[in-house]
């Protein structure tokens, strides 16, 4: 690019913070760039990143056109920051909520900004310096090769890309991804929870972004999104990164939450994806294995109560209880495996 995005740094309180002071540079006229002749464009979702988000927005790389970032109602520096950055990089568009909406609602709003101004493919990379931007074309490539039109970072596909993240947040990341395959009906996907992504303008175009939940969720709910309009998603290795940032997620009321939003995503799922849009018979395999299933749980509870409470044999009804168990997870798992015949059959027609 024609100029540079390297900011002063100052010693504050004994801590490395950026000012928003820059050297000044003669800085010729811009000359948007493209990558292997797409326009791309990364939205930086920032709220109270004054430590980390020149680190985040120095180390973008040249062939991005446009940087959004998106103030999402900071209390701290973070917008004097961004519009020091602007004063001396054409390519980044600060933008601002006047109250705190969450993370999904400042990544929405780069997503319509980027529509507006003609993206052809838009990026998210968090302003807490987490995501390396030398990973950045390895997530573009598959959308510009026509193989997909969502990829997402994995960091879970072997222990050496864990490194730094800690037995909670592996186990919640693989709690969710487990949830998430069946709610979003990508079984192939993993770490649904990393919010290094790319995504191409016709999905943006054909989703309701509107819908998109506001807040830590996002990412699931948008997934569930991409499937029902028959989107292909492609997983991207990476090693996950830490340093300074601090999570703001409390896994223990997190994966409550996110779960609740999985649940409700999954019926609408089956409901637009099998019922309205098309039809499918595996919504009632999935109906009958439910219902097996609860009806066995109740039957097993009342055998012990039939056994132990009145003293009657518990013969009976508990093996009537077990049949009817392993009839219900039967018709989960036909379900389960039409989903995944559907997902492939969708995914042929990137091939």
């Amino acid at each position: 690019m024609d100029m540079e995005r390297i900011p002063i740094r100052a010693e504050v309180a004994g801590t490395a913070a950026y000012t928003g002071t820059f050297v000044p540079n003669a800085l010729p006229k811009y000359e948007e760039p493209t990558y292997r002749g797409k326009r791309i464009a990364v939205v930086v979702p920032a709220y109270n990143e004054e430590l980390l988000i020149g680190e985040t927005l120095g180390k973008i790389p040249d062939f991005v056109a446009r940087v959004y970032a998106v103030n999402d109602c900071s209390t701290d520096q973070t917008q004097k920051i961004l519009d020091s950055f602007a004063l001396h990089d054409k390519s980044l568009i600060p933008l601002r909520h006047d109250v705190n909406k969450g993370v999904g609602a400042a990544i929405v709003t780069g997503y319509k900004k980027a529509l507006e101004d003609g993206m052809d493919i838009v990026a998210v990379m968090a302003g807490d310096d987490q995501m390396d931007p030398s990973f950045l074309p390895d997530l573009l490539d598959p959308i510009v090769d026509n193989k997909c039109d969502y990829t997402m970072g994995n960091r879970l596909i072997s222990t050496p890309y864990q490194k730094g993240m800690s037995f909670w947040r592996f186990f919640g990341n693989s709690t969710l991804t487990m949830l998430t395959k069946i709610a979003s009906g990508y079984w192939q996907m993993m770490d649904p929870q990393n919010g290094y992504t790319a995504i191409s303008r016709r999905s943006l175009e054909q989703i309701n972004l509107d819908d998109v939940y506001p807040r830590y969720g996002y990412c699931n709910d948008l997934l569930v999104k991409l499937n029902v309009n028959g989107f292909r998603v492609i997983n991207v290795p990476h090693p996950a990164r830490y340093g300074l940032e601090k999570s703001g997620i409390n896994y223990s009321t997190y994966i409550l939450k996110v779960s609740r939003l999985l649940l409700c995503d999954f019926l609408w799922r089956l409901k637009m994806k099998y019922l309205v849009l098309s039809f499918h018979p595996l919504v009632f395999f999935y109906g009958a294995g439910t219902l097996f299933l609860t009806i066995s749980v109740i039957g097993g509870l009342y055998s012990f109560y039939y056994k132990f409470i009145q003293h009657q044999p518990i013969f009976i009804p508990l093996v009537l209880s077990l049949i009817i168990f392993g009839i219900g997870l039967q018709a989960l798992f036909f379900a389960m495996f039409f989903d995944m015949q559907q997902e492939m059959e969708e995914n042929r027609w990137y091939t």
